[in-house]
């Protein structure tokens, strides 16, 4: 057993210098992703991230996004991934299957191949609440993808 504060992984820890981050942004709803996009490459910026570290990539839906997460995980590129989009409600059914689909499809990549996946694919009821998420949202994703990739890399 070990000493109560031997060993112990760091949590909150927010330094992004030397990490590896892979970003999968959604186009549709293009105006708010981008803005989400924004917001979470800023705070990527702040949090000592480089550029040249950040792979930005769009696919066209929320669908999309698992799809190319599982690639970026399967390369073994990076310390954690990012999934950006946009699901507003419309009057049928579509809404329920993208939001559920595209996120436990996050969550599987996330599982399966051991890499803190940030989930900031925005589920709302309209455009207005979209918008007074997207900043927030993105800056949370940013510090979230620094804060599991340092506490999987403690833990591992």
């Amino acid at each position: 057993m070990k000493d109560a504060n031997q060993g112990q992984a760091q949590s909150g820890r927010l330094e992004g210098r030397d990490l590896a981050i892979g970003i999968v942004q959604a186009r549709f709803n293009a105006e708010i992703t981008d803005a989400l996009a924004k917001a979470c490459l800023d705070e990527l910026a702040a949090l000592g991230v480089q550029a040249r570290d950040i792979q930005h990539v769009t696919v066209p839906g929320a669908l999309e996004v698992p799809v190319a997460l599982k690639a970026m995980a399967e390369s073994e590129d990076f310390d954690a991934l990012i999934a950006l989009g946009c699901i507003i409600r419309g009057e049928t059914y579509h809404f329920e299957l993208v939001a559920n689909e595209s996120g436990a499809g996050v969550s599987r990549v996330s599982l399966d191949h051991g890499i803190a996946v940030a989930n900031a694919i925005l589920t709302v009821e309209n455009e207005a609440q979209a918008w007074a998420r997207a900043s927030d949202k993105g800056r949370d994703a940013a510090r979230v993808a620094v804060e599991m990739a340092h506490l999987l890399d403690d833990l591992s």
